[in-house]
């Protein structure tokens, strides 16, 4: 296949991925049961996501008080669609792990930094798809704010925010034109990374489209263009391409060859 040819076949591929985030006439029959905006969990789904949840947290190897386990993303929305992913998050409350309210910013980092890990092990370590859809499990302080118009308790069973269907605006082209720009970046970053450690730059970019997409969800939340973008580089596998070129750069530098 010419570069070309590459080309129109990746331009085509994010123009699929960008049409996904159009809204559904329904939740995901798959995961949920119901109609006319009247929807809960099917019974067998909720059974085995909390048997995952346990899974996930005799994996964790400590003891603490789970507040909630929610179901959230586009699974839980009407934008839902073959891309999606099971997100499942934990919430727990990170003052009241160790030491109670007096833990300081920098413990409450480690901690994050802790289930981080553990996410990411489980993560990689386990395969698990519920109707297709890929699991992916998340630890969430309570104090942290998480912007998603569709959350559901599958802990309670119940809606804790419940999806509206509306028609947004999604502007195609300008969310084309936008992660295009991101990606030549990227592509920019892993041509340069195979001659020079660019580590800190990565750091940079991924700091930036952090912010850009932090930036949206505050003043556009979902449907922003900003978070659209994201998504489409997240789906497209241009963020796993940045994080696995740091990986790659770091184990070269740590590694003796000779």
């Amino acid at each position: 296949m010419s570069l070309f040819e590459e080309l129109i076949e990746d331009l085509e591929t994010d123009k699929k991925i960008v049409k996904s985030f159009e809204p559904k006439e329904s939740l995901s029959d798959q995961i949920f049961e119901g109609s006319d905006g009247d929807f809960s969990m099917r019974d067998d789904i909720r059974k085995r996501l909390l048997e995952v949840s346990d899974d996930f947290i005799e994996s964790l190897s400590l003891e603490f008080f789970i507040h909630d386990i929610v179901l959230t993303g586009s699974l839980a929305n009407y934008n839902w669609s073959e891309y999606s992913d099971v997100d499942l998050h934990f919430i727990i409350d990170f003052d009241e792990i160790g030491v109670g309210k007096s833990n300081s910013e920098s413990l409450k980092q480690i901690f994050k930094e802790f289930f981080d890990a553990k996410e990411r092990v489980w993560n990689e370590k386990h395969n698990i798809k519920i109707k297709g859809y890929d699991v992916e499990v998340y630890v969430q302080d309570i104090k942290q704010e998480h912007v998603s118009s569709g959350v559901y308790s599958v802990l309670n069973n119940k809606w804790l925010v419940k999806p509206e269907r509306n028609n947004p605006n999604i502007d195609d082209r300008k969310i084309l034109e936008k992660g295009e720009s991101y990606a030549k970046k990227i592509d920019r970053l892993v041509k340069l990374g195979k001659k020079q450690d660019v580590r800190t730059e990565i750091d940079k970019l991924r700091k930036k489209i952090k912010e850009f997409r932090q930036c949206g969800l505050e003043s556009g939340g979902e449907y922003s263009y900003e978070n659209l973008t994201f998504k489409l580089l997240r789906r497209n596998g241009y963020m796993g391409k940045l994080i696995k070129l740091k990986t790659n750069i770091t184990d070269k530098k740590l590694s003796i060859t000779q």
